[in-house]
């Protein structure tokens, strides 16, 4: 199992309680680092601190397989990880990550739905999806200021459609940036004939991003690397 900013360790001795046999623990903060050192030492060998940021840490190579992530996410790195971890999606076997409840609502939403997202395509395009339950800001001391949110993402053993991440990456960020305008005006970003990309995909330019369905999203993006690489 692997943690991500465990702080004073609520969720590390819970998972430690439940069994957890070989859990890595990554933190940035080092005014945990002593509370972090007696939990480790009661653990009895089974966590492993890392002092880092989880942004710079090789976490898909941590310990070994099958590795799963529980984590309660800092709100301002949740999605740089999220999709990290999806690019590296065949290194694990479930993640159960907290989200401030927007982010949550985004990563399960599908077309037609005003919460659909890019992060929606991507995470499932590589995993089933599922919001399991919010919490309300008083659960949390100190109280934020929104409520938060937890999804379980279970990898898939390959894609839901073909195509590459990073260039469905890259198609969906343009879409989404301009969400409001038709796909023949937001994809203008993606410097390549719109009229053609879409004509090919088969795709009415005059629809939005939030009513593209995920397949269509693939074909869109194998198309557009295939008139890149022309």
């Amino acid at each position: 199992m692997i943690e991500i900013g465990p702080g004073p360790g609520g969720l590390t001795r819970a998972l430690l309680l439940e069994g957890a046999q070989n859990l890595y623990a990554i933190e940035k903060d080092d005014r945990t680092r002593d509370i972090l050192a007696e939990i480790n030492e009661a653990s009895g060998g089974r966590l492993h601190v890392i002092e880092g940021d989880a942004l710079e840490v090789d976490i898909p190579n941590l310990g070994e397989e099958p590795r799963r992530i529980v984590a309660n996410l800092p709100f301002n790195v949740a999605t740089p990880l999220l999709i990290s971890w999806l690019k590296n999606a065949h290194a694990f076997k479930q993640m159960t990550l907290m989200f401030q409840k927007e982010v949550a609502e985004r990563i399960v939403a599908t077309e037609h739905d005003k919460n659909y997202s890019r992060l929606a395509v991507l995470a499932n395009w590589r995993c089933d999806t599922r919001l399991e339950f919010t919490l309300p800001a008083r659960a949390f001391t100190p109280p934020p200021k929104v409520e938060s949110a937890v999804v379980s993402l279970r990898p898939l053993k390959e894609p839901r459609y073909p195509c590459t991440i990073d260039t469905l990456e890259t198609v969906t960020a343009a879409a989404f940036n301009q969400r409001r305008k038709m796909l023949r005006r937001s994809l203008k970003l993606l410097n390549i004939d719109v009229e053609a990309l879409l004509t090919e995909a088969r795709i009415d330019p005059t629809i939005r991003a939030e009513n593209v369905s995920l397949e269509e999203f693939c074909t869109l993006a194998r198309i557009y690397e295939k008139m890149k690489k022309a």
